[in-house]
Order: structure tokens, then C-alpha cells, then sequence
């Protein structure tokens, strides 16, 4: 096995940054693997009284992607498909309008979020480390810091890609920890984690 047949695993001894963006990133890909090259039917599955699907998790992820490096990160609103949403009137929106989204806008969305989350760390990074102050605070007004955007996402992520494992087995019977050697997605755009 060569890093060219998994790119998306983290070093073996690297430094901190090194460390968790790998491991946001084998999440990342390992999430992608989960959801990969499903129809309308499989993305729009459910187990029991869950209304959990792999097209709403898709949605969601991508939204949190570009919430935090937008929003957390910089103070500034997400663009489309956000901005459109009635997150009043539906809080849930993003899980609830994707059963209403095509397969190919489903990748295309977090495709282009993680692309989006990877251009924004990388120069976040280079800007001040994972130590700098960003735009989140709490109530005291104590900002956080990307260290801890970071590791936030890497939690998100764990959390979804155990339901997208649930939900892959329930469609075709999809099962495993990381994607095969060499894997690349079948459906939507590349997931390219040595492009950090």
C-alpha cells in the first residue's frame, strides 16, 4: 500500500495541523465512500422512525462546512443554497429539501463545500495557526479559536459518517470502516484530501 493508494489517511508522526486536518479528512472521505454513487431512492432511505437519509446528511455536512468556515471562521453569512432557506419557518431545512434535490446536486453540494473548507483552512492556517481568535465567541464574548473549528468539525463528522454507515448497510449493504484502496468517487466531483 502506497499514501498514493489512500491519500485520505493522516500521517503516522506528523505535527498537530497535520494531524487534525488528516483526520477531518479520512472523515471527510470516509463520509463520501458512505454516501457514494446512490440513486434518488438510496439517498432518500430510512431506517425505523429515523428520518435520517444519506441525501439529508449530505446537505447537512455540506452546510456545516460552509457555516463554519464562513460564518464561525470570518462573520460572514453562507452563500447558496443557504441564503434561500426559510430556517425559520424550517429549522431542519437542509435534511427536509434534499429530499426534494437531484443526486447529481446532492454531491455537487458537498463537493463544492469541502472544496470551499479546504481553501478556507488552508489559508487560515497560513494566516495565524491553529491558535488564532475567529470570529465565534460565547456569551462572555471569549472567541474561539480554529483549533477548536476544527476539531468541532472532526465531531460532526464521527457523529454522521456512523449514521451514514447505518444507512449505506439498510440500501445495498455497503459495509466497512475506511474505502479501498485507490477508491475514488463514482458519483459527483473528486475528493482530493492531499490537496491540503
Amino acid at each position: 500500500m502506497t499514501d498514493s493508494d489512500r491519500p485520505w489517511e493522516p500521517p503516522l508522526a506528523g505535527t498537530e495541523v497535520e494531524h487534525l486536518v488528516g483526520a477531518l479528512d479520512r472523515l471527510r472521505t470516509t463520509f463520501r465512500w458512505k454516501a457514494d454513487d446512490l440513486d434518488a431512492a438510496g439517498l432518500r432511505a430510512r431506517i425505523g422512525a429515523s428520518s435520517l437519509t444519506i441525501g439529508g446528511l449530505l446537505k447537512h455536512l455540506a452546510f456545516v462546512e460552509d457555516y463554519t468556515f464562513t460564518t464561525k471562521l470570518r462573520g460572514e453569512p453562507p452563500g447558496a443554497p443557504w441564503r434561500a432557506a426559510d430556517w425559520d419557518d424550517d429549522p431542519d431545512w437542509e435534511f427536509t429539501s434534499a429530499a426534494a434535490d437531484t443526486p447529481e446536486r446532492l454531491y455537487a453540494i458537498w463537493d463544492g463545500a469541502v472544496e470551499r473548507s479546504r481553501a478556507r483552512l488552508a489559508a487560515a492556517l497560513a494566516d495565524g495557526g491553529l491558535d488564532q481568535p475567529v470570529h465565534a465567541s460565547d456569551s462572555d464574548g471569549r472567541r474561539a479559536s480554529l483549533r477548536r473549528l476544527v476539531c468541532d468539525l472532526v465531531e460532526e463528522y464521527g457523529r454522521h459518517t456512523g449514521h451514514a454507515d447505518l444507512l449505506r448497510e439498510a440500501v445495498d449493504g455497503r459495509v466497512g470502516e475506511d474505502p479501498p484502496d485507490g477508491w475514488r468517487p463514482r458519483s459527483g466531483g473528486q475528493v482530493d484530501a492531499a490537496a491540503n
